[in-house]
């Protein structure tokens, strides 16, 4: 099996990828607020997008354009999410696009569209309209993170990784960026992705290896439970390294881990930029009958407030996370459960005498693992959250204004 290494550039470390952003003025701080994503080529394109009912006009456009036969660009705005905001949205958003197509000389359905930010505000469109032709010319083999930027709401921080490995004598690279750090709970979830590759794949392949590696990876983290309108992961593969199709078999297996490293990455660093967080916790839950039901018990405890607040108040309370699986739904008995923190063994079937300093020194760490052993089977999952603090209330608070 090939290995992978970490290589820098984001969405255009792999051939054949441009992308640019700045500031169009949706946002008032006039940072950069326009983002887009170029191949060269055309691309095999694929994506995953919120399973929410209220859907955003961008998210209900991409997919339909995601019928083309390929796919060559990713325009996405910050600053305002275009959802929950009639007919106008629609409008609105296959105008941008159509004139961002125009401009790159492809067919509209050929371009995926994106927007996040301030639901049930309509989109303010002139700003956006005259700022394509400068984003346009400003596409370039390092705009990776001008891109990354430009997405970003209440992140405080730009998110990408891009990886590169060896097949067959010749190299492949996969990149990628994403926003993410609030209303975060993923369910293909406000969380945008694009990735790249430079990776022969066809399209149907590539759109089922997409929805398996992000079941993996994106959805299963949660900062606050809530699953956003427009929540989309998009991903191109042009080609551009050579060679045949990528097919079933270790050339596929090797991509795929690739992509899902590229994705976990992402994924760990909304986790981390989760508003108003100081803690990147594992929840881990073993020994489980299914995946189902050791992923449903982790999300319980990964999305439970009072878990969540006790991990930021640094207080070794299992009985919130036992309290979590019992409410969580599956089956299981308190009585065979084991919980830990960290490597310290906390609950046994019966809560134990414990070191509340080595406990209090566990919780103190900025990443922290805590593990529940059902005790029933052999299944597993794991999901990656944060904890609760004051100043996600604060900046939730006053989110609009």
């Amino acid at each position: 099996m090939e290995t992978f290494h970490y290589i820098t550039g984001g969405v255009t470390a792999p051939q054949g990828f441009l992308a640019s952003g700045l500031a169009c003025g949706l946002k008032k701080s006039g940072k950069p607020d326009l983002g887009l994503v170029y191949s060269e080529t055309p691309a095999a394109g694929a994506a995953v997008f919120t399973t929410n009912k209220a859907k955003a006009a961008p998210v209900l456009l991409s997919q339909e354009h995601l019928n083309h036969p390929h796919t060559r660009a990713v325009l996405i705005n910050s600053a305002n999410a275009n959802a929950c905001v009639g007919p106008q949205g629609s409008q609105d958003a296959l105008r941008i696009a159509t004139a961002m197509a125009e401009l790159l000389n492809i067919p509209p359905a050929a371009l995926f569209v994106g927007s996040t930010g301030v639901i049930g505000v309509p989109l303010p469109v002139k700003p956006i309209l005259s700022a394509l032709p400068v984003l346009k010319e400003k596409l370039s083999a390092t705009g990776g993170t001008d891109a990354a930027r430009a997405i970003m709401t209440t992140d405080t921080f730009p998110k990408e990784w891009a990886v590169a490995y060896q097949h067959e004598g010749r190299e492949i690279r996969v990149g990628g960026m994403a926003k993410g750090s609030g209303m975060i709970q993923p369910q293909m979830a406000t969380m945008l992705a694009v990735i790249t590759t430079d990776a022969p794949v066809e399209k149907a392949l590539l759109q089922e290896v997409l929805r398996s590696v992000v079941d993996r990876t994106f959805n299963r983290i949660t900062v606050d439970g809530d699953t956003s309108t427009n929540d989309s992961v998009f991903l191109l593969a042009n080609g551009a390294a050579g060679g045949e199709p990528l097919k079933a078999g270790p050339a596929l297996d090797a991509f795929t881990l690739a992509l899902e490293e590229v994705c976990r990455q992402l994924a760990w660093m909304i986790v981390k930029d989760g508003e108003g967080a100081t803690k990147f916790i594992t929840v881990k839950v073993t020994g489980a009958r299914t995946e189902q039901a050791a992923e449903t018990a982790a999300r319980a405890v990964a999305n439970s407030p009072l878990v969540k607040t006790a991990f930021y108040g640094e207080d070794a309370n299992w009985g919130r996370i036992l309290a979590a699986v019992g409410y969580s739904g599956i089956d299981f008995s308190p009585a065979k459960t084991r919980i830990s923190l960290g490597d310290l063994i906390v609950y046994a079937g019966q809560g134990l005498a414990f070191d509340e300093e080595a406990a209090k020194k566990i919780l103190s760490e900025k990443e922290i693992t805590t593990e529940i052993n059902l005790n029933q089977g052999a299944a597993a999952a794991t999901i990656w959250t944060c904890d609760l603090s004051q100043e996600y209330v604060r900046i939730n608070g006053s989110y609009r204004s």
